[in-house]
């Protein structure tokens, strides 16, 4: 899916500076798999990310960015992570500072494929095998796969 038009109305208004922006990451877990696509933008390995529209209930934004982008109906369980995201800045010069909630989601379903383009592959993939996945999205699944089942903050330094 494209750039959201809410995010180009505002670029119109405050060009490349830094733009907040509430992001959300969808683990979804399905028969000890999560999972993953390969971004069609950087070919990194990843849950399903997307940014919350305005007014959105980001629960709601996680569930729609899974149907979205693979094609898959999932069910938004849990928050488990609300951290800040390192600023953003992307080849045209835009930048965003991401406040990204990571929900832990449960597969209902559909037969996930890189629906909209975002990603070129999608697939389930062992939990016990995340080699290909960085450090920091192998964190926001690791908070969902969390037992205690509460929500972590990021903490100030």
């Amino acid at each position: 899916m494209p750039t959201p038009d809410f995010v180009l109305a505002l670029r119109e208004l405050v060009g490349t500076r830094p733009l907040p922006l509430v992001g959300v990451t969808a683990v979804i877990i399905r028969d000890g798999q999560v999972l993953l696509g390969r971004r069609s933008d950087n070919g990194a390995l990843t849950p399903v990310t997307g940014i919350v529209d305005p007014g959105e209930e980001p629960a709601d934004a996680a569930c729609r960015e899974a149907l979205e982008e693979a094609d898959v109906v999932v069910r938004a369980d849990r928050l488990t992570w609300v951290h800040p995201i390192p600023r953003v800045t992307y080849d045209n010069g835009d930048q965003s500072d991401y406040l990204d909630l990571t929900f832990r989601c449960t597969w209902v379903s559909g037969e996930p494929y890189p629906a909209d383009g975002e990603m070129t592959e999608v697939g389930w993939y062992p939990l016990d095998d995340l080699t290909d996945v960085d450090e920091e999205m192998r964190a926001r699944i690791a908070s969902a796969l969390d037992e205690r089942g509460e929500a972590r903050f990021a903490q100030g330094s």
